[in-house]
């Protein structure tokens, strides 16, 4: 692991040359760090935390559907631990540094794969995300993440957080490598039973945008209302329209994630472990 806490283990330099090198497909030469609560091959499975460890026998669908196409796996990288947290800052295996930004955190609980594909130490962060986990660090780093609907992309080889808000999701610093990973990887599994087809759409002829209000606006940062003042503009010359939202019913849509068996869904993932009272489990 190195010292700016992102890899939990790594391949070694010279290895992940000869690797990339040797690749062929249409993903060959692309780099992928992926979370450590995601299965693959040939490194151990920590969640971020080490007595937790297990070495999985089978690849998770997803990564092993981007390796399949050229991709390279260059290590499992670190994250809040059992995915708990938005903050990166929750692990044995050291706080996670910004990249750019020394001294900000870079979010979580994908904290890792964030830091490193914001540091060019890869192409491609393969995250989970149940409340955020994969939105916030690629924000926070920069970059762009994309979550696909629950099911899209399977789940099979993930430790679950939540099984039945868990997705699998990628970050990449543009967005054609972010689609095209999300792309590659998506589609149904026969041992994920929430995994689907993604129905056929149209893209509308005009796209409406969803935005806030000024209550909404009202006590954040001064750079941040211009900011995003400044993006609606832009958005209305590139001729998109704009539909102001009550954001009253996705405050009750986050209220269903955690009021109900959010937390259940947890302790029924992990709970039992944690209940051994291991040394290395956060406090949190």
């Amino acid at each position: 692991m190195t010292t700016d806490g992102i890899w939990i283990s790594r391949v070694p330099d010279d290895e992940a040359t000869a690797l990339l090198a040797a690749a062929t497909g249409p993903l060959a030469g692309i780099r992928v760090a992926v979370k450590d609560n995601v299965d693959v091959v040939g490194f151990d499975t920590t969640a971020g935390c080490p007595s937790f460890a297990y070495r999985p026998s089978r690849t998770a669908t997803a990564v092993a559907r981007l390796v399949d196409q050229g991709a390279v796996v260059v290590g499992k990288t670190n994250l809040d631990q059992f995915a708990t947290g938005l903050v990166g800052t929750r692990s044995p295996y050291g706080v996670v540094a910004h990249p750019t930004m020394p001294g900000r955190i870079t979010g979580g609980s994908s904290s890792g794969s964030a830091a490193a594909v914001a540091g060019d130490q890869a192409d491609i962060g393969i995250a989970t995300d149940t409340a955020g986990s994969g939105r916030v660090p690629a924000a926070l780093c920069g970059l762009v993440g994309l979550k696909g609907t629950r099911g899209w992309v399977p789940t099979t080889g993930v430790v679950p957080a939540c099984a039945s808000f868990d997705c699998t999701t990628v970050m990449a610093r543009t967005l054609a490598v972010a689609t095209t990973a999300l792309r590659a990887m998506a589609g149904p599994d026969a041992e994920d039973p929430r995994s689907r087809v993604r129905p056929p759409g149209r893209f509308p002829a005009v796209v409406r945008i969803g935005t806030i209000g000024p209550t909404e606006l009202e006590g954040c940062d001064a750079a941040v209302v211009d900011g995003y003042r400044a993006a609606c503009d832009l958005a209305t010359a590139a001729g998109y329209e704009l539909v102001e939202v009550d954001l009253g019913a996705y405050f009750e849509a986050g209220a269903l994630l955690y009021g109900g068996a959010f937390v259940a869904e947890r302790h029924a993932a992990v709970g039992a472990f944690l209940d051994t009272h291991p040394p290395d489990a956060d406090p949190t």
